[in-house]
């Protein structure tokens, strides 16, 4: 359950308000044909028939213009994927949650400035304070239980927990930050949310959510399920292991991502829904206004997020959406109210071919006539890009980034990240291959020095980098075979397993669960880099025997114990 939320740029005002269709000018012709056959073309390259896939719809002033499926149901039956078929929402989850509240607070039954403490008496420390507004904003600064360490495992995940047995393994944790000071995604807050709604209304959260907007909106399909397989029409999750996209993916009891992510339902009904939403039928015009409204920390720094919705823009167009990851689902969805477009990607893996919010965008692109670049790959002329391999600072300060060539194969890795393989496009122009619409150029400035313009997310406006230097040469220990081997093992953390293991080529590698193994390159006797990730391994030694390592990367340290045996 990672509950995945993708935010862009803050929009540049600072609210929204429930689109009136009749007063923007009218929109341009649309060839309809010409327009679906390029929706149909996106999703039959991006995924297979024959394995986990989507399920799409595109609407353009709350009609449907466009609703496409691709990919089956289920490995074992075959059954094909349609628009009818149900997914897990996972953190899309949140808005309906958020939306219920906000009408509890509309009726005057709780307000956005009441406490925790109001609601749960007993809830310990700093927590207790944190208001019903800081949670749906992500700054209440209580500890996200997703986040703790080794608390993912399918035994904590399996299993249905009440409400006190869940809020009781974060609500002791330290607090975070001073509520209100930064901004942290948090499920933890939204579970809170979830609580609340109870404690107030005199029944659980869906029931009362049931009641207030899947009902009177006529949402068949939305609901809280306990039991997935008695819904005929309900999609099995996936995972891809590295080599079966039809791996099994953890369970997980919806009792466990409660109101931050419980809920599932068709792209239909998600789409009625937003027409809804954003069609002032389900709130009054302030309170969707603070609904789309970015949040404002206590310094005066605007966060692109609101309640339960998150900021960004797309092709230059302020949007508003919101995404979910959970075992064995993907999804994404936004909405440009410029246009009132409305786009919705569901998957059934949780690692599908193509990201639901890559789609997603390319969707929303085509639909208000402004698609994404789409790039062919050539042969990489290797000798002429050699100026152009190197260290780039990236300017106002966003870090360093370095361009490079091993094997023939090119890549770009961005400081305290993992590399990312790189497809020549022709022209000084470079793409990440079809799961990413993030593309970048190279060119000489004045002064003959390589600048990188990187067009993240596939945007117009492009990040600035300029070559700084060679690729730094990593420093290589000569480390006795012996002691290589004796690192060779099984390590355990909160997070899995680790297997170190040595190569015919005599060098070590390290295998994360069902990562690829990556080459570890010692720059000491006990210290390794870790080819493709901004990480190091330092293995442990007590009385002379390896008992563990520790992983370093972007500032954390998590260890590993060494498997008994061993």
């Amino acid at each position: 359950m990672k509950f995945r939320h993708l935010l862009a740029a803050a929009l540049a005002g600072a609210s929204l308000a429930p689109l009136s269709v009749a007063a923007q000018d009218a929109p341009p012709a649309v060839d309809v044909t010409a327009e679906r056959a390029a929706f149909d073309r996106l999703v039959t390259d991006s995924y297979a028939a024959d394995e986990p896939g989507v399920a799409v719809i595109v609407t353009r002033g709350g009609d449907v213009v466009y609703t496409a499926a691709r990919g089956v149901a289920n490995g074992e039956t075959g059954v094909p994927l349609t628009d009818g078929s149900v997914f897990r929402y996972a953190s899309i989850t949140k808005q309906f949650a958020a939306a219920t509240l906000l009408q509890m607070v509309d009726d005057g039954l709780l307000s956005l400035d009441d406490p925790v403490s109001k609601f749960l008496p007993d809830y310990p420390g700093d927590g207790a304070a944190v208001t019903v507004g800081r949670l749906l904003n992500h700054t209440s600064g209580i500890k996200s239980y997703t986040n703790l360490p080794g608390w993912m495992a399918e035994t904590d995940t399996a299993q249905p927990l009440t409400n006190e047995e869940l809020v009781a393994i974060f609500s002791a944790e330290p607090m975070e930050f001073a509520p209100g000071s930064a901004w942290n995604y948090n499920n933890s807050a939204y579970y809170l949310v979830g609580v609340i709604i109870e404690e107030v209304s005199g029944r659980p959260w869906y029931e009362e959510m049931e009641r207030r907007i899947a009902a009177p909106l006529g949402l068949a399909t939305l609901g809280f399920r306990t039991d997935e397989a008695a819904t005929t029409a309900f999609a099995t999750g996936y995972t891809f292991d590295g080599e079966n996209r039809f791996a099994a993916s953890k369970p997980i009891h919806p009792s466990v991502p409660g109101a931050a992510g419980a809920l599932s339902g068709t792209v239909l009904d998600l789409a009625k829904w937003a027409s809804a939403l954003h069609g002032g039928k389900v709130l009054g015009a302030e309170t969707y206004a603070a609904m789309t409204a970015p949040t404002v920390l206590t310094d005066g720094e605007e966060i692109p997020y609101g309640y339960g919705l998150g900021l960004s823009d797309l092709r230059g167009r302020p949007a508003i959406g919101h995404s979910g990851g959970i075992f064995g689902f993907s999804t994404d969805s936004i909405y440009l109210p410029d246009e009132d477009v409305f786009v919705a990607v569901l998957a059934n893996s949780d690692s599908p071919a193509v990201g639901a919010g890559t789609t997603m965008r390319r969707l929303a692109a085509i639909a208000i006539g402004d698609p994404y670049e789409s790039f062919a790959t050539v042969d990489a002329d290797i000798a002429a890009l050699a100026p152009y391999f190197g260290s780039y600072a990236i300017a106002n300060g966003g870090g360093a980034r370095v361009f490079f060539e091993r094997d023939g194969q090119l890549y770009t890795q961005r400081e305290g990240a993992s590399e990312t393989r790189v497809y020549a496009a022709g022209g000084n122009r470079f793409h990440y291959g079809p799961g990413s619409l993030t593309w970048f150029e190279i060119a000489m400035s004045d002064d003959g020095v390589p600048v990188m313009r990187m067009h993240q997310n596939g945007e117009t406006a492009a990040e600035i980098a300029t070559r700084t230097g060679d690729v730094p040469e990593p420093e290589v220990a000569e480390v006795p075979a012996a002691v290589l081997e004796s690192y060779v093992g099984n390590y355990e953390s909160a997070i899995g397993v680790l297997v170190v293991a040595m190569g015919e080529d005599g060098r070590l590698t390290g295998k994360l669960g069902p990562q690829n193994a990556l080459p570890l390159t010692p720059s000491s006797e006990t210290e390794f880099a870790v080819q493709g990730v901004d990480a190091t391994v330092t293995f442990q030694r007590e009385e002379g025997a390896v008992t563990g390592l520790v992983i370093r990367q972007g500032g954390q340290e998590l260890p590993f114990v060494r498997q008994a045996g061993e």
